[in-house]
Parts: C-alpha cells; structure tokens; sequence
C-alpha cells in the first residue's frame, strides 16, 4: 500500500472521528470551553432595555421586587426573591440536557468562589426542568458545589425568554443589572468587577 493510501484512510478515520467527537454531548461541551478560554463569549454585562409597564401586568412584574417568585433548593428550602433585596443576586437558568449550560458551569464556580464568604451576593443556580437527580449528579462529576435551585413560581419573562442559558444579575433594589442570553465565561475579571461594583452602590 502507498503512502497516498495510507494517509486518505488515515485522513478518513481522523475526519470520522471529529464528527464523532462533534456529535458527542460532551465533545461539544469540550470545545466551547476550549473557545471561553480563548477570550470568546464575553457576557453582556449590562441591563436589558426597559419595555413600558402595562397596567395589566401581575405582581411579579419589575416595578413590585419580583413578589411571589420563589425557588427551591435540594432539601426543600424556599427562597422568596423579594427577600433578597439588599444583595447582589446572580441568577443562572439552565438545564441538565444542554450543552453550552454545562459548558458555562466551571466559570460561574470560578465566579462563586470569588465571593465565597461574602454575605452580600446570592447565587442561584436554576435548573428550570427539575431534574434534581441528573444536576446533582452533573455537579458531583464536575467537582462544583453551586446552589442548585427549581422554580416553585413562574419565572418572570424578563428574565427568562425562550432561550438556556440565559444568565440575570440582580443589584442590591432588585431590579435587573444586567442579562445575557446564551453561554458565557463568567470567570473573567470583568463579570467580578461587576459584581463588586453593584455591591458598593
């Protein structure tokens, strides 16, 4: 055999293990942490545009601190967002089927170990399915230890639209301080500057 032979058969299998490796859950999550690391995917780190309030709108709306939107962790425990106010709260959504949410997951660990010990930001990391098995799991293979939560109301639309990962950032009043939609390295210098700046206002 020659040695133009050898290598289509050689290019073959290497281009039919990519595709493979593509295919894979965990190949694609592999290479969109390789592109965050590379400096791609930067969070937008600024509020949504304001949509006029409707006179219809329920009490969850943004001008009423989000009352009656509530989250629980594993053990049963309810957080009532309005009891937040005062803090900084990093709220991520996410689920347990998608790729570019595990793939951001490292970063906001990152991210949450910056401000361990700091009683002034909150995280809650939403899985919206209620997969509780399958994203305790995810963290324990992940070595993470965020506080993983599951609605107990609905989730405001202007926090969470058709789109996972979608990343808000709460200041201290509750009003939105920014919101990113798609995934994101929250481990970047800028993400904890920010964090620490809405902590200081």
């Amino acid at each position: 055999m020659n040695k133009k032979k050898i290598w289509k058969i050689v290019s073959n299998i290497l281009f039919v293990g990519l595709i493979i490796f593509l295919i894979l859950p965990s190949g694609r999550t592999w290479i969109q942490q390789g592109l965050m690391k590379i400096g791609l995917f930067k969070p937008k780190l600024e509020a949504p545009r304001e949509e006029p309030v409707r006179a219809t709108e329920d009490e969850t709306s943004s001008g009423s601190n989000y009352a009656g939107v509530a989250f629980s962790d594993d053990n049963g425990n309810v957080v009532n967002v309005p009891d937040l106010k005062g803090k900084v709260v990093f709220l991520n959504f996410w689920a347990t089927w998608c790729p570019p949410c595990k793939a951001e997951m490292p970063s906001i660990q990152v991210l949450k170990d910056k401000f361990k010990g700091n009683e002034q930001v909150a995280f809650l990391i939403v899985e919206i399915e209620g997969e509780k098995d399958k994203a305790r799991d995810f963290m324990k293979k992940g070595n993470m230890d965020l506080p993983i939560y599951y609605p107990e109301s609905q989730i405001p639309g202007e926090w969470l639209g058709g789109a996972i990962p979608t990343t808000v950032i709460l200041d201290k009043t509750g009003k939105i301080a920014a919101k990113h939609e798609g995934m994101a390295d929250y481990s970047r210098a800028d993400v904890s500057d920010f964090i620490t700046e809405l902590i200081h206002q």
